[in-house]
């Protein structure tokens, strides 16, 4: 019952902060970019941010059909929890006419995680430019109403057609990913030009190394020191052709540029291990990426925690079998499956292709998981995490400097007291 409340609720209460944001949008009136997408977009938008630097004003942490007003209004919540509401409300009316920010570019990263968000956000935001990374089955759960409905005839139209009205309301330019017949089949919907952006005769070669990732495209060669999957080069042109079209100058370096949390960072672990996390959520498209680049990785000793991806809704099932596909190709040492999904769906699958070929463990809760590789770990291990289910509170033991515990994703209280309660 409190669910469907919510439900009901969501739009209606989130018009009330729509309101007051657009007052303050007219008064500040800045030039808009939009960075969308199902997955990459975040890493995109920090991409953005090592490039324009103090020229923009920029969404972080905020992409939602709440976190975005509240980012205009100045507002931020900070624990996550209930007890904010009340000032936020309150708050509110005031700060529509505060001063508004300096900066005269705000780049916006959107999410569409229900059926109407993108509407409501490409209708608030009403960009100039939007950036569209991918298409894919993220928060399915809440679009097969739509399937059942028969508005759409699949999971991922229904999801594409939501984002696509980012391209409805775009004013003068979209740079989409060519490669994703999802987005393809939304363009009718452009008024403005496109710059559409495929793989086929630009990337040249990909390497992925100790100090980064290469990225050679012929004429241009990008090396940046962080670890990014193959998929980044569609970040990589988009950045590159928005700063033309701002009539910027480009860092081929990205010399500024740091990863989000959660995004496939590196750090030293205990027992001389090295710990890869990219802990903050999972599709079946991001985990494909995410494997690809780690087969890439130099190590002899390559260990992989594989965690659930969550609000599949019907395709559950299917996308956690598809996932144990993606696996047996992977030279690694062994193989942890955490979650009741992969347990379920993708251990029977994964253990039918590769048998006793290499070490498979699955467990249903993580501080099982925690455990197995505290008294598993000899040295030298370079340890992969990417999914859901608290992944983060496993890395947290793991690490070597303690400090680096700052670094990881979810470090609101919300989230540090939800994994304690997972014994983490």
């Amino acid at each position: 019952m409190s669910k469907l409340i919510k439900r009901f609720l969501y739009f209606p209460l989130a018009y009330y902060f729509r309101f007051f944001a657009q007052i303050q949008l007219a008064i500040w009136k800045p030039k808009i970019i939009v960075v969308t997408g199902s997955s990459g977009k975040t890493t995109l938008l920090h991409l953005l941010e090592s490039q324009l630097g103090q020229q923009a004003r920029y969404s972080h942490q905020a992409n939602s059909t709440y976190g975005i007003p509240f980012d205009i209004l100045g507002l931020k919540r900070i624990s996550l929890t209930p007890g904010e509401w009340p000032y936020l409300f309150l708050a509110t009316p005031f700060k529509a006419f505060k001063k508004p920010y300096p900066e005269k570019l705000y780049i916006v990263e959107a999410d569409c995680d229900r059926p109407g968000e993108g509407q409501f956000l490409a209708s608030l935001l009403k960009p100039e430019v939007t950036l569209w990374t991918g298409s894919s089955r993220t928060h399915s759960a809440n679009f097969d109403r739509l399937v059942a409905e028969k508005k759409f005839s699949t999971v991922e139209e229904a999801i594409s057609n939501e984002f696509g009205f980012f391209l409805e309301y775009t004013g003068k330019l979209a740079i989409v990913n060519g490669d994703s017949n999802p987005i393809s089949q939304q363009l009718h919907r452009l008024k403005a030009p496109v710059d559409i952006i495929r793989k086929k005769g630009q990337l040249k070669s990909y390497q992925v190394d100790g100090e980064g990732t290469k990225f050679n495209m012929g004429k241009y060669r990008y090396q940046i020191h962080a670890l990014l999957p193959e998929e980044v080069f569609y970040s990589i042109v988009m950045a590159k052709v928005l700063l033309e079209y701002l009539n910027m100058r480009l860092d081929p370096n990205f010399s500024k540029f740091s990863l989000p949390p959660g995004r496939s960072s590196v750090f030293k672990g205990i027992k001389n291990t090295t710990i890869i996390d990219s802990s903050y959520n999972a599709t079946l498209d991001g985990m494909s990426a995410i494997l690809k680049m780690f087969d890439f990785y130099p190590a002899k000793n390559k260990w992989v925690v594989l965690g659930d991806m969550i609000e599949q809704g019907s395709k559950e099932e299917e996308e956690h079998e598809k996932l144990a596909e993606l696996i047996p190709p992977l030279k690694l040492s062994k193989i942890i499956l955490m979650g009741p999904r992969v347990s379920k769906y993708t251990y029977p699958r994964l253990k039918g292709l590769i048998g006793n070929s290499t070490s498979i463990e699955k467990f249903t809760l993580p501080k099982e998981a925690l455990d197995y590789i505290l008294t598993n770990i000899k040295g030298g291990e370079v340890i992969l995490f990417k999914g859901a289910r608290f992944m983060e509170g496993v890395v947290e033991h793991l690490l070597l400097d303690k400090n680096d515990i700052s670094k990881l994703c979810r470090r609101e209280k919300i989230w540090q007291t939800r994994r304690e309660k997972w014994g983490l």
